[in-house]
């Protein structure tokens, strides 16, 4: 994650869709050496304080338990 002025740029897909649902406008995303990135318009500067917020959210423990169930999936054979 980084921030520039009047941008927040993060490649976490779960903190994307969790900044948009938060009200932040996506302005672009982009595919940079295989990772993708998401650039949010931050005008009041909210998203390093909503990225905080996401960390002890119930949404970010749903982004676990998915990337948990995803690797019980493409383990077995």
């Amino acid at each position: 994650m980084s921030k520039t002025e009047k941008t927040y740029i993060t490649s976490d897909i779960a903190l994307a869709a969790y900044l948009k649902l938060q009200g932040l406008r996506l302005t672009e995303c982009s595919r940079q050496e295989g990772k993708f990135h998401f650039v949010f318009e931050d005008l009041n500067n909210n998203a390093e304080r909503l990225a905080l917020d996401f960390v002890n959210s119930d949404m970010r423990r749903y982004d676990d338990e998915m990337r948990s169930l995803k690797k019980i999936i493409y383990s077995k054979k």
